[in-house]
Parts: structure tokens; sequence; C-alpha cells
């Protein structure tokens, strides 16, 4: 593998890494997909079997309750739960217990409706918002797809501007993400490039609204997970809600990074039931749909990298991923992100041709030169407050990478850096970058990683 960039590029640095955490919510833009408001249930496309067990459920769980806190529950406008409640109230399932106010009542369950509650927790506790239709989830996504969006040469580069990148990998990754298909990052490790697959979606839009959960013939399967995706909640503006009459079964979130490793198995590419509660969780990719899902040390998983390709290669090809779900059915789903795959090995010995064809995009992500080397010593011992004695980093390089022949790489800046700072801090001395702590750092750090590191 080359350990240098072709001498072609340009190897300048994009930005300097002084990241200070502080986002601003950016106001809502003309053409940003928002779902709107029901007032029917045609409207929202569910049948009233959708909302029959979520009304008899938070009933027995939670006591009697009037119909606006119900429609509340399930992020209906009370409009749309009204006709629900007067069937369950004819079927003879609630009744009226008081007046909640013109045209509302306090319902609560009769002993029927309280058998049918039983029968409907046993089968899933999912009590929460009302699910959005398969059929309108689908349109979301192409609405809100990547494909749809062109990033610049400076949207790309100032996604990755807090770190040290050439002009040749920038405008590599903006053709990937352009095209919106999967791609390779390949190189030696310590390079940055699980940095660089998780900063790649931020030269896209950064909102998208994705639904809750998702209902097909009445079974439940949870899209919204707040383990990976980031709740975006609608700027505080005057009018802005009212103007656009947002759907609650819908949250607006950042376009998620999902990033998978070594733990990954054919289980986490299927809808799965959790026995417990009987609700039905997404696959990975569903979950990062519109988003970025990368595949981090590719080639080190559970799988093999033949079962993991030949499980997507029909949805790369076509975009849309058919799921098998715990009852039998078979539905089609999109299948719509820009999939990375990141490896510290040559593609060409994790698969065979046919599948690097499918993989369109293959950027291979270099060792830093010397000056690259040099300016990120520069930038972070400036940045962590480092009193760097003259000529230490000149004899670091001499003596630690030159002549024992070691390749540089941009993560022995901060971890070397690290080491000196964990000195410091336990021997209670000011932060400084002096040649006896060099020393130390170096037989901390390299101690038995020098095979490794040379091959």
């Amino acid at each position: 593998m080359s350990t240098q960039p072709p001498s072609h590029s340009d190897s300048s640095n994009l930005g300097i890494p002084v990241q200070t955490g502080a986002t601003t919510e950016r106001a809502v833009t003309q053409d940003e997909f928002i779902p709107q408001q029901p007032q029917s249930l045609k409207q929202a496309g569910l049948h009233e079997n959708d909302l029959f067990p979520i009304v008899l459920k938070f009933l027995f769980l939670h006591g009697a309750n009037s119909g606006s806190r119900i429609a509340q529950q399930m992020k209906l406008p009370f409009v749309v739960a009204k006709p629900v409640l007067a069937k369950l109230k004819s079927d003879l399932l609630i009744g009226h217990k008081s007046s909640a106010g013109v045209g509302d009542y306090v319902y609560e369950l009769s002993p029927k409706g309280i058998e049918q509650a039983k029968l409907a927790l046993s089968r899933s506790t999912y009590c929460g918002a009302a699910a959005v239709s398969l059929a309108e989830y689908k349109q979301s996504v192409i609405a809100q797809s990547i494909k749809n969006l062109k990033p610049t040469m400076e949207d790309v580069g100032a996604a990755l501007s807090d770190l040290t990148v050439s002009r040749l990998m920038v405008s590599q990754l903006g053709q990937a993400i352009n095209s919106g298909k999967s791609l390779f990052l390949f190189g030696a490790p310590g390079n940055g490039k699980t940095s660089i697959a998780q900063r790649a979606i931020r030269s896209v839009s950064e909102i998208i609204w994705i639904p809750r959960s998702l209902t097909i013939g009445g079974e439940v399967i949870r899209l919204f997970d707040p383990s990976l995706h980031e709740a975006a909640p609608l700027p505080q503006s005057p009018g802005i809600t009212n103007e656009h009459e947002v759907d609650e079964r819908w949250i607006r979130i950042k376009r998620p990074t999902i990033v998978v490793g070594g733990e990954l198995t054919l289980k986490h590419l299927e809808a799965t039931l959790n026995p417990v509660t009987g609700i039905i969780e997404s696959p990975i990719h569903v979950k990062s749909n519109c988003g970025c899902l990368v595949v981090d040390d590719f080639g080190r998983q559970k799988i093999s990298t033949t079962e993991l390709l030949n499980r997507w290669i029909v949805p790369m090809e076509s975009g849309n991923d058919f799921l098998n779900l715990p009852s039998g059915r078979q539905i089609s789903l999109p299948f719509e992100q820009l999939l990375i795959f990141s490896t510290n090995l040559e593609p060409n010995t994790l698969c065979d041709e046919a599948f690097l064809r499918r993989i369109p995009y293959k950027v291979e992500i270099f060792n830093p030169t010397e000056i690259q080397f040099r300016n990120l010593f520069d930038q972070l011992t400036n940045q962590m407050g480092f009193d760097v004695k003259p000529g230490v980093i000149d004899d670091l390089i001499e003596y630690h990478y030159k002549r024992v022949g070691r390749p540089f790489r941009f993560c022995h800046v901060i971890d070397l850096l690290n080491q000196a700072k964990d000195f410091c801090e336990f021997h209670r001395k000011p932060l400084m970058f002096n040649k006896d702590i060099v020393e130390l750092a170096v037989v901390n750090y390299f101690s038995g990683m020098e095979d490794l590191i040379r091959n």
C-alpha cells in the first residue's frame, strides 16, 4: 500500500481542529420536507383498527382520561381521534365517565374493554404515537434522499474543516456524496477514516423528518431510536408551528450517521421482534435512511464480507430492501443512505471484482506528509496549551520516525500529546513537551507495536 499522496494532490490543510462544539439551529427553509398534520384517518393513512389497541391500552394503563388527552397520546388532532372513540363506544368497549368540555368526554374501559386491552398488551406493549403508513414513509424518503442534494467542493471542505485532508480527497469524497452511492475508505489505521466517514453527511442539509414508528397490517415497527438519532426540534419562532401544522407522529432529527463495527451480524440487518414488548425493531440500514451508514473495520465482522455484501447487493443497486417480518409478511422498504465501508485492508482482498464494481468509489486515506505532521503538532500543542521546547519536534521526527523507518500517522500526534498530558498531570507539572517527556511517551506508546506499525 502506498504511504504518500500522489504528486498531483494538493496536500494543503483545509482547516484547523478547533471545534467549539457550539451549533446554531438554522431556520426552517422553504424546501424542507415537513409532514403536515392530518385532519382525518384517511389523510393520516390509517384505519380505525390501527388506533383501537392504543386507546384500549392507554386507558388500561393510565385509567380514565379525556378524549383530548387520548388524542395527545397518539400524537393526533382530536378531530382524527373522535370517530375512533365513538366506534369503541358503540362496540361497548369504552364508555363516558363524565363530561370533559365542549364535545369531549372522560372515557373509561368497560369490562369487555378491559379484556380486549389485556389481549392487546399481551401482543405488544406499544402505547405511543400512532404509527405512520408505509406508503407515506416511502414518499418521505424519496423527498429527503441525499441523492436530491448536490454538495459543492466548499460544502464538503467545510464538513471536513476540523481535519487535515487534501483537496484531492475532498474532491473524491464529494463525488461519492454527490452520487449518493457507496464507497470504500481504505488505508493504514490511525489516519482518520472513521472521522472522515462520520463527517461526510455534514456536507448536505442537516435535518430530516422520520416517523416514530411504522404500521404494516397492524404490526408496529419502531423507527426512531434515541440511541442513534439526535432530535432537532423546530426552532422557536413566532407562528412557525401554526404555519406548518406539523404532524407530531413524526420527529425532526439531524441526518443520522450510524457507525457499526466488528459487532455487526446478520441479525442487525433484519427486522427483529422484542419478545418482551412485542415491538418490531427496524434494522440499522433502515434507521440510517437519508443519512450515512458506516461499516467500520470492514472485513473484521463476525460475518464474512461475502455474507454481508450478498445481503446488501440487491438493495445497493435497486434502492429497496425486502424485509421478512416476524408474522411471515414480506415488505419492501427504501435503502437510501450514503453507505461507507471503512477498512485497514486492501479492498481487493475483501471481495471480488463483481462486488467492487458495485462500490464505485474507492478513496485511499494516505499517511500524512512530514509537513502535515508538523503542522498538526503545532495546531494541537497550541490548542492544548503545551509549552514546547525548541527542537523537540525535530528530534522526535529524526530519531523516532526517519531513523527507525516509522511512517507518520495522524493519530500519533494526539496520542503522544495525551501521553505527555497524563505525565504532567500525574506529576502536578505544567503542560510541557520536552525531550524527557517525549522519550517516555514514545516508550509507552510504541512498545510492542514496532512490527505492526512498520508493516
